[in-house]
């Protein structure tokens, strides 16, 4: 059997403000998107630029830091692994994402105008992950509804 590795860097910055919530263990939860700019020859020579929109889930003391600490247009640096989910909607529709778990986020800036008050100016919070706070799969539309990607693009 082959080796796998899942191992996820980005560097970007956070398209809407966190969102946290606890699990009925009491353990937190936040949420954001981060957009990633990738810039590149065309093969006319033009410049183009690529934006990927991510979504990042972070668990436990750090979600809660990142919640506290970020807004929208914060840049930040994430490490973590990429996570596929899947859940029926409400519409009985089946939906599936991949999202990256979060182990490490450094806060890089805050966005420009920020009030945030004392921001450390690279807080790298790394943490263990739960062994299974979330199933890995839900049948339940309202037990995962606060995971589901956004629809839109929130600029």
């Amino acid at each position: 059997m082959a080796a796998s590795f899942n191992k996820v860097l980005l560097m970007g910055n956070l398209t809407r403000d966190p969102e946290m919530r606890y699990i009925p263990s009491g353990q937190p939860v936040t949420s954001f998107s981060v957009a990633v700019n990738r810039t590149y020859a065309a093969p006319s020579g033009e410049k183009k630029e690529e934006v990927s929109y991510v979504r990042v889930v972070v668990w436990g003391r750090s979600a809660e830091n990142c919640n506290e600490y970020l807004r929208k247009g914060s840049s930040v640096f994430v490490e973590g692994r990429l996570q596929s989910r899947s859940w029926e909607a409400q519409d009985g529709s089946k939906r599936s994402t991949l999202e990256v778990i979060a182990q490490s986020v450094q806060f890089l800036s805050r966005p420009k105008g920020s009030d945030s008050g004392d921001v450390p100016e690279a807080a790298d919070d790394v943490f263990e992950e739960p062994d299974s706070p979330r199933p890995a799969k839900s049948s339940s539309a309202s037990s995962s509804s606060d995971l589901r990607p956004d629809d839109e693009i929130p600029f």
